[in-house]
């Protein structure tokens, strides 16, 4: 008879806090002049990050970065344009700054009828949703693989992504785009210790939509989702430090959906 195997050890784990510490962290968030972009900045510097708020309104940015304080920054990005990312990529790195944890937040939507939508207002929601996160991605990882350093890039998506809306031809296609981007980079540069996930986000309460859900149809709307109440950007920050921290390391290619359970209900 065999000798009983000796039991494995004990796991240990590290503390909570140092888990989701984010100190010696940089992040670059990139649509952060307002909505969930600002938040998403907040939160990660609150974990102990530095952060770079990178947009196109670069008087509201620089607004934002002063109301944070000290370890953040502001810096003009257009995602549409490869130079633009290659040379805020290039200032960065001239100052000895290499982001690793990449948030790719900018996204706009054009809401109409598909056979009224120009194939120039599909174009531009594409180039901002899709095209420009996965440019985003690539200068990030071509920098962290160039320096020899791990890093997280997070694409944030939308339920919109899994499930549909009418009126959102070109968002939901970009954002279902995004969802498989998400995994085949994940794949290509997992042997580079870089993760790349999705946070999917239902319906969020920003500044931007607050008029809309006081209306009749956006009460409607409310009432579809199975917690009968919208997210808030706080119930974001948890998921948001999962996949930005150590407490996350052993994910990539995975989406997380944030939505009170919107995407499984029935349509």
């Amino acid at each position: 008879m065999s000798a009983p195997k000796a039991p494995l050890p004990a796991p240990s784990f590290a503390p909570a806090a140092a888990l989701f510490s984010l100190a010696g962290r940089t992040a670059l968030i990139t649509g952060a002049s307002g909505g969930l972009g600002l938040a998403f900045a907040q939160i990660l510097h609150g974990a102990g990050a530095d952060v770079i708020l990178a947009a196109r309104n670069e008087a509201r940015l620089g607004a934002e970065a002063a109301a944070l304080g000290a370890r953040a920054r502001s810096v003009r990005l257009d995602v549409t344009d490869d130079a633009s990312i290659s040379a805020m990529f290039a200032a960065l790195a001239a100052r000895g700054v290499v982001a690793d944890i990449i948030v790719n937040n900018a996204g706009i939507a054009i809401t109409k009828p598909a056979i009224e939508q120009s194939a120039e207002e599909w174009d531009s929601v594409l180039d901002v949703d899709l095209r420009g996160a996965f440019l985003v991605a690539r200068e990030a990882a071509r920098r962290l693989i160039a320096s020899a350093r791990a890093g997280s890039i997070i694409n944030v998506a939308s339920i919109l992504g899994i499930r549909v809306s009418a009126h959102l031809a070109s968002y939901t296609s970009a954002k279902a785009g995004l969802l498989q981007l998400t995994k085949t980079l994940a794949v290509e540069f997992a042997r580079h210790r870089i993760r790349v996930n999705a946070l999917a986000p239902g319906y969020i309460e920003t500044e931007i939509n607050a008029g809309f859900f006081q209306t009749e149809p956006g009460q409607a709307m409310i009432r579809r989702i199975p917690q009968r109440r919208l997210g808030t950007p706080a119930d974001l920050a948890g998921p948001l430090l999962l996949l930005a921290s150590e407490a996350g390391a052993h994910m990539t290619g995975a989406t997380i959906v944030v939505d009170g359970g919107h995407s499984v209900a029935a349509i």
